[in-house]
């Protein structure tokens, strides 16, 4: 009976103790969120993240029809109509090249990464006008608009230049049909049935914050960006065909046809505008942190209760072994500085880098937790093998922390260790006989 109370308050306490813990994961949600909001405020100050399309070629037209109206009376006749168009055309190839420089920018304690980006893209096209198919209502056409999609204009820097057969050409903001953000040139007017080979050559350089995508609109494709910033995220509809990633930066080519991709048919419905309703396949790239603090400090929060639990049957074990008397009060004591060690290696990974954060915070609670136990236990020797039992736990964690793609197996081999560890040194305890003699004041 002595032996169930002692389990069931040891349980307890494990129980008691999810409450800080939660409120520290509470604490590392609002300081994620807090993050969120220096991303947005940066982002309207500067340049939200950036999405290219183009160049696109837009061609305007009007045609004269004659359809059949009924009258006052309900007598059909004939009458004439103006009907508009604009014939969309994408280039054969394009070969879009960039570098994107990491321009990091600070709002309050959180670093949000802002980048700027030096493009050149080349694009040829060969567009065919298409005749008039009825030369009694001739056709007007208008004059053609080249338009390259820019999602934040405001992230421009300086003046881009865009040349066409070698001439340079004047750029006006829009898109140059539908609405559409970005820039445009006027062009001069073709003639029906007439062939519109243009050679094009865009220079620009675009801030943005954290993602940069760009929408494959030609027949070929070949776009290469490369970047010092070691740390690229790859995502988007298309995967680098070949990548190199390096302390000094990485390289990345992708090579993707319009048969592979429905960007144009999704350009086509939605003017290129990336959201729910007209989503445009495109390649993504975003230079992110090495080390997400909050998402590191989240996840080694989820084995709080793990450590708690193995400090108190690690205390339950050696109380029965020595019949020393351990209060509940003590056991709690030992659980809320464990506790605290998540608060602090949320605390100070804001300030330095999370690898010192959790050596100061670990080292910390280890000396804490081993000088109060040398008084509990009765000893140096003893609050010194706790601690160190402690700080195995502590560099464990931090390995299962580095190792994210590895962290199940290697979780799931320690916890079969420490059970394994348990039961060896429990294999010839007389379970009834050492609750009948459990320590009067641990009742």
């Amino acid at each position: 009976m002595r032996l169930s109370i002692k389990i069931l308050m040891v349980f307890g306490m494990t129980i008691a103790l999810m409450v800080p813990i939660t409120m520290i994961r509470g604490t590392v949600a609002d300081r994620q969120q807090y993050r969120a909001q220096a991303v947005e405020e940066i982002a309207r100050s500067t340049a939200g993240a950036q999405a290219l399309a183009g160049p696109v070629l837009f061609v305007p037209y009007s045609d004269r029809v004659v359809v059949m109206q009924a009258n006052a009376s309900g007598v059909p006749r004939p009458v004439e109509q103006l009907e508009t168009g604009t014939w969309m055309f994408f280039p054969e190839s394009l070969d879009a090249r960039g570098t994107l420089r990491s321009l990091p920018r600070m709002r309050g304690l959180h670093e949000v990464r802002v980048f700027e980006l030096d493009t050149t893209q080349r694009a040829v096209f060969r567009a065919k006008i298409p005749r008039d198919d009825d030369p009694a209502t001739p056709r007007n056409i208008g004059e053609p608009r080249l338009g390259i999609g820019i999602s934040d204009v405001r992230g421009l820097v300086g003046v881009p230049s865009l040349h066409v057969a070698g001439a340079s050409r004047e750029l006006r903001q829009g898109l140059g049909h539908g609405g559409g953000s970005g820039l445009h040139a006027v062009l001069a007017v073709p003639t029906e049935g007439s062939m519109l080979e243009l050679d094009v050559e865009f220079k620009a350089s675009v801030q943005g914050t954290e993602t940069l995508s760009i929408a494959p609109l030609a027949e070929r494709n070949a776009i290469a960006l490369d970047s010092p910033w070691p740390h690229p995220q790859f995502h988007g509809d298309f995967l680098p065909r070949t990548r190199a990633i390096g302390p000094q930066g990485f390289r990345a080519r992708w090579e993707i046809s319009s048969l592979a991709s429905n960007a144009q048919s999704q350009f086509r419905a939605g003017l290129g505008k990336r959201d729910s309703d007209h989503p445009i396949d495109q390649i993504s790239v975003s230079l992110v942190d090495p080390v997400n603090v909050y998402s590191q400090v989240d996840r080694a929060t989820k084995y709080g209760v793990l450590f708690v639990l193995l400090t108190f049957v690690a205390f339950f074990i050696f109380e029965f072994l020595t019949q020393l008397r351990v209060h509940p009060i003590q056991y709690g004591l030992v659980g809320l500085a464990i506790a605290i060690f998540f608060l602090l290696l949320l605390a100070l990974s804001e300030h330095i880098s999370f690898g010192i954060a959790y050596l100061v915070a670990g080292l910390a609670c280890v000396a804490l937790i081993g000088y109060y136990l040398r008084h509990v236990l009765g000893g140096w020797v003893r609050g010194a093998g706790f601690a160190a039992m402690l700080a195995t736990l502590y560099a464990t964690l931090y390995g299962l922390l580095l190792s994210e793609d590895n962290a199940m197996v290697l979780g799931a081999g320690l916890l079969f260790v420490i059970l394994a560890a348990i039961m060896v040194l429990t294999r010839k305890f007389d379970w009834y006989r050492l609750a009948a003699t459990l320590p009067p004041s641990s009742r």
